[in-house]
Protein backbone atom coordinates (compact mmCIF):
# COMPACT_ATOMS: atom_id res chain seq x y z
CA UNK A 1 0.00 0.00 0.00
CA UNK A 2 2.84 2.38 0.85
CA UNK A 3 4.50 1.78 -2.54
CA UNK A 4 1.25 2.61 -4.32
CA UNK A 5 1.05 5.95 -2.50
CA UNK A 6 4.68 6.78 -3.31
CA UNK A 7 4.17 5.86 -6.98
CA UNK A 8 1.04 8.00 -7.04
CA UNK A 9 2.95 10.98 -5.60
CA UNK A 10 5.78 10.54 -8.10
CA UNK A 11 3.26 10.39 -10.93
CA UNK A 12 1.52 13.55 -9.67
CA UNK A 13 4.85 15.39 -9.35
CA UNK A 14 5.72 14.46 -12.96
CA UNK A 15 2.32 15.73 -14.13
CA UNK A 16 2.98 19.00 -12.30
CA UNK A 17 6.36 19.37 -14.00
CA UNK A 18 4.95 18.69 -17.48
CA UNK A 19 2.22 21.29 -16.99
CA UNK A 20 4.48 23.93 -15.43
CA UNK A 21 6.79 23.62 -18.45
CA UNK A 22 3.86 24.92 -20.54
CA UNK A 23 3.65 28.23 -18.65
CA UNK A 24 5.18 30.71 -21.11
CA UNK A 25 7.89 33.20 -20.29
CA UNK A 26 6.32 36.46 -19.10
CA UNK A 27 3.32 34.68 -17.55
CA UNK A 28 2.59 33.17 -14.14
CA UNK A 29 0.04 30.79 -12.74
CA UNK A 30 -1.00 29.70 -9.27
CA UNK A 31 -0.52 26.48 -7.34
CA UNK A 32 -4.29 26.06 -7.31
CA UNK A 33 -4.58 26.64 -11.05
CA UNK A 34 -2.04 23.89 -11.74
CA UNK A 35 -3.88 21.55 -9.37
CA UNK A 36 -7.24 22.33 -11.02
CA UNK A 37 -5.86 21.83 -14.52
CA UNK A 38 -4.60 18.42 -13.39
CA UNK A 39 -8.10 17.54 -12.19
CA UNK A 40 -7.21 17.84 -8.50
CA UNK A 41 -8.53 21.27 -7.44
CA UNK A 42 -7.76 20.65 -3.76
CA UNK A 43 -4.12 19.75 -4.34
CA UNK A 44 -2.57 23.24 -4.46
CA UNK A 45 -0.30 22.45 -1.53
CA UNK A 46 0.85 19.24 -3.24
CA UNK A 47 1.82 21.32 -6.28
CA UNK A 48 4.01 23.39 -3.97
CA UNK A 49 5.57 20.23 -2.55
CA UNK A 50 6.28 18.99 -6.07
CA UNK A 51 8.03 22.21 -7.06
CA UNK A 52 9.98 22.27 -3.80
CA UNK A 53 11.18 18.72 -4.52
CA UNK A 54 12.88 19.72 -7.79
CA UNK A 55 16.57 18.88 -7.94
CA UNK A 56 19.05 21.57 -9.03
CA UNK A 57 19.18 19.92 -12.46
CA UNK A 58 15.37 19.81 -12.74
CA UNK A 59 15.10 23.48 -11.72
CA UNK A 60 16.91 24.34 -14.96
CA UNK A 61 14.22 22.52 -16.98
CA UNK A 62 11.03 23.29 -15.04
CA UNK A 63 10.18 27.02 -14.69
CA UNK A 64 9.21 26.73 -11.01
CA UNK A 65 9.44 30.50 -10.60
CA UNK A 66 6.29 30.96 -12.72
CA UNK A 67 4.04 29.44 -10.06
CA UNK A 68 2.89 31.80 -7.31
CA UNK A 69 0.04 31.90 -4.82
CA UNK A 70 -3.55 32.78 -5.74
CA UNK A 71 -3.18 36.24 -4.19
CA UNK A 72 -0.69 37.07 -6.93
CA UNK A 73 2.28 37.01 -4.58
CA UNK A 74 5.38 34.90 -4.17
CA UNK A 75 4.98 32.39 -1.36
CA UNK A 76 7.66 32.45 1.32
CA UNK A 77 9.22 28.99 1.59
CA UNK A 78 11.37 29.48 4.66
CA UNK A 79 14.29 30.77 2.59
CA UNK A 80 14.09 34.51 1.94
CA UNK A 81 16.90 34.24 -0.61
CA UNK A 82 14.78 31.87 -2.70
CA UNK A 83 11.83 34.29 -2.70
CA UNK A 84 14.12 37.15 -3.73
CA UNK A 85 15.58 34.97 -6.50
CA UNK A 86 12.10 34.04 -7.72
CA UNK A 87 11.04 37.69 -7.92
CA UNK A 88 14.24 38.65 -9.76
CA UNK A 89 13.82 35.86 -12.32
CA UNK A 90 10.19 36.85 -12.90
CA UNK A 91 11.09 40.52 -13.29
CA UNK A 92 13.80 39.52 -15.79
CA UNK A 93 11.05 37.67 -17.71
CA UNK A 94 8.97 40.87 -17.85
CA UNK A 95 6.61 40.28 -14.91
CA UNK A 96 5.71 43.51 -13.09
CA UNK A 97 4.91 43.63 -9.38
CA UNK A 98 2.95 46.46 -7.76
CA UNK A 99 3.94 48.20 -4.52
CA UNK A 100 2.34 45.35 -2.54
CA UNK A 101 4.50 42.82 -4.45
CA UNK A 102 1.47 41.46 -6.32
CA UNK A 103 1.08 40.75 -10.01
CA UNK A 104 -1.96 41.64 -12.12
CA UNK A 105 -3.62 38.34 -13.05
CA UNK A 106 -5.42 39.93 -15.99
CA UNK A 107 -2.08 40.92 -17.53
CA UNK A 108 0.30 38.17 -16.43
CA UNK A 109 -1.98 35.23 -15.56
CA UNK A 110 -1.82 31.95 -17.44
CA UNK A 111 -3.95 30.61 -18.89
CA UNK A 112 -5.45 34.11 -19.30
CA UNK A 113 -7.73 33.79 -16.29
CA UNK A 114 -7.92 35.13 -12.79
CA UNK A 115 -7.49 32.06 -10.56
CA UNK A 116 -10.21 32.82 -8.03
CA UNK A 117 -12.81 33.50 -10.74
CA UNK A 118 -12.10 30.47 -12.86
CA UNK A 119 -11.52 27.66 -10.39
CA UNK A 120 -14.36 25.35 -9.46
CA UNK A 121 -16.28 26.32 -6.35
CA UNK A 122 -15.22 24.48 -3.21
CA UNK A 123 -17.72 21.86 -2.19
CA UNK A 124 -18.94 21.53 1.33
CA UNK A 125 -17.86 18.22 2.85
CA UNK A 126 -20.61 15.65 3.16
CA UNK A 127 -21.45 14.73 6.70
CA UNK A 128 -21.00 11.06 7.42
CA UNK A 129 -23.81 10.41 9.84
CA UNK A 130 -25.91 12.87 11.72
CA UNK A 131 -27.04 11.68 15.13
Amino acid sequence: MKHKKINSEISFFKEVYVLVKKVPKGKVTSYGRIAALLGKPRAARAVGYALNALSKDQEQKVPWQRVINSQGKISFRGDMGRSILQKKILEDEGIKFNSADKIDWEVFGWPNMIPSKSLPKKRKPKSINKF
